[in-house]
């Protein structure tokens, strides 16, 4: 039923086979006010990426902004030993990353900023079985890919129509398309926040600071004409 439900995944990326340009058709569910997202995404990228992707710009202890505490963080968070004041680095040699899997894996640290949350989103989305490529997948946002599927038991098997440039289902994950879509939103939310982690308190203080300049601006206009009025 689900596969007879699922047959056709709506193509995520058109053409994307031009001069590995692409065009995004989906939008990344982002919001940095939204802390329940923004914790699951945290949790997911400790227990799924933080393996083999560093996060070398950012601290254990700036997830108190998303509205954890240090014990909430070392608790569920911290796995290897780390202090909380640490950066979220990994043991992986990066050279022997290189061996492994063709290309060392990027620092994730500001991802969405160089590629868009709207392409990360995406391209967690895309992947699908080759068996031309080395590490068995392919994805159609990031084509000859050298990252593998490491969601492929959660999201299910994907293959790839040649003819539509389409997905389809091959096999069922663990979770149904729409829990996927959350599973992998929250992750990129989270990667959004991770790449910008003082955004939202600097759009608060630039929100008071034109508050502060109106109310100003009026006081001074108001002390001017007080000032002026007996000349006039």
């Amino acid at each position: 039923m689900f596969i007879q439900a699922f047959t056709s995944l709506t193509l995520l990326v058109s053409g994307a086979v031009l001069a590995n340009e692409v065009h995004i058709d989906v939008k990344a569910p982002i919001s940095m006010s939204d802390k329940a997202s923004l914790q699951r995404g945290a949790k997911i990228f400790v227990n799924y990426c933080l393996n083999c992707h560093s996060a070398n710009y950012m601290r254990y202890n700036r997830l108190q902004d998303i509205g954890l505490t240090d014990k909430q963080i070392k608790d569920n968070l911290l796995f290897a030993g780390a202090k909380v004041g640490e950066t979220m680095r990994i043991s992986m040699n990066p050279k022997e990353a290189k061996k492994w899997f063709g290309a060392a894996p990027p620092d994730l640290s500001v991802e969405v900023r160089a590629r868009g949350a709207d392409w990360v989103y995406a391209y967690l989305r895309s992947f699908y079985k080759d068996d031309t490529r080395p590490t068995g997948w392919n994805n159609l946002v990031f084509d000859k890919v050298a990252m593998p599927h490491v969601l492929y038991e959660l999201q299910g098997v994907q293959v790839l129509d040649h003819e539509t440039h389409t997905l389809k289902v091959e096999k069922a994950g663990k979770l149904n398309p729409q829990e996927y879509d959350q599973f992998v939103g929250d992750l990129t939310n989270y990667l959004a926040f991770m790449a910008e982690p003082a955004k939202q308190s600097r759009m608060w203080i630039g929100l008071a600071v034109l508050l502060f300049l109106s109310v100003l601006f009026v006081l001074v206009k108001k002390i001017k004409a007080e000032y002026w009025k007996d000349i006039h």
